[in-house]
């Protein structure tokens, strides 16, 4: 079993578009967003305290960098955030990228390089796509096309990419090159063949190379094997389950970011703690984050 542990509430951040929980090894902390309230979280789990930093627009994730600040995703594009001096700058812009578009997940590899994905904000056109960051040249990486993506996540040893195409319900996998840039990707899961009703959101590779996605409309996060079966399923009292990141000191405690947008009134009076985090303990440790390289 990779669940060790009860579900419980680490916060009630009453997030709209709680995304993007990333582990913070250096300040041991939780990084998450609010995409749609252009909020940064940062939950401390040993005290129980956590803040927040405005972002300028939009903010799809944050990821911390080998300089010590953290690299956002905005609508306009990558900006270096301070978390000491709460202050955002501009570092790239994503050539080619509609004006209707956001960026909405990512995630590094071993080497410190972000994957990351485009979306239409209104969620209907297929005007989405996937990149690759590396220490300041971005290129295109992997599907286009997507109205919805997330992701990517790429597995422990570097030679796996895997990009979800929520809307389709389907999750893709790709090989990785020696030049680091995927193959052509084929199916890895249907979420419809296992789940009614549910949409993948963002996927994350644990350290035995299993990968979890949370389930927008599904109520809970599902584990699936290397070779693509549905293994475990953890439900949660929320029905917009966004994407797990694995924490603590051993990477064996399981955070989990939710979503208040798209429930009606009834709904949240049914569900008070959607937006929340959420935790567990895992029976199976993630993969530590490496910080992006800067240099």
């Amino acid at each position: 079993m990779a669940v060790s542990g009860p579900v419980s509430l680490a916060l009630d951040a009453r997030a709209m578009l709680g995304e993007g929980p990333v582990w913070d090894t250096a300040r041991q902390c939780l990084w998450f967003v609010d995409i749609k309230s252009h909020a940064v979280w940062c939950l401390d789990p040993q005290s129980g305290t956590s803040q927040w930093i405005e972002a300028p627009d939009q903010v799809g994730w944050v990821l911390p960098t080998s300089t010590g600040r953290l690299l956002a995703g905005l609508k306009s594009g990558l900006h270096l955030l301070d978390p000491v001096t709460r202050q955002f700058e501009k570092t790239a812009t994503i050539p080619g990228e509609p004006a209707h578009n956001r960026l909405n997940d990512a995630c590094t590899d071993r080497a410190g390089r972000v994957w990351f994905g485009s979306m239409d904000d209104n969620e209907e056109a297929k005007t989405g796509r996937f990149y690759r960051y590396e220490r300041g040249t971005i290129v295109a990486a992997g599907p286009a096309g997507v109205t919805i993506t997330n992701g990517p996540a790429v597995n422990g040893r570097a030679d796996l990419v895997y990009f979800s195409d929520t809307l389709g319900r389907r999750i893709f996998v790709a090989e990785l090159g020696e030049d680091g840039l995927p193959g052509e990707p084929r199916l890895f899961v249907d979420i419809a063949q296992d789940f009614a009703g549910a949409y993948p959101d963002g996927p994350v590779v644990d350290a035995e190379g299993c990968v979890w996605t949370g389930l927008w409309n599904g109520w809970a996060v599902a584990r699936y094997s290397p070779e693509g079966r549905l293994m475990e399923t953890v439900s949660l009292p929320v029905a917009n389950v966004t994407k797990l990141a694995f924490g603590g000191a051993d990477l064996m405690t399981a955070f989990v970011t939710t979503a208040r947008k798209g429930l009606d009134e009834a709904a949240l009076e049914a569900q008070p703690q959607a937006g929340g985090v959420f935790t567990f303990r895992s029976g199976v440790a993630g993969l530590a984050t490496t910080p992006v390289e800067m240099t």
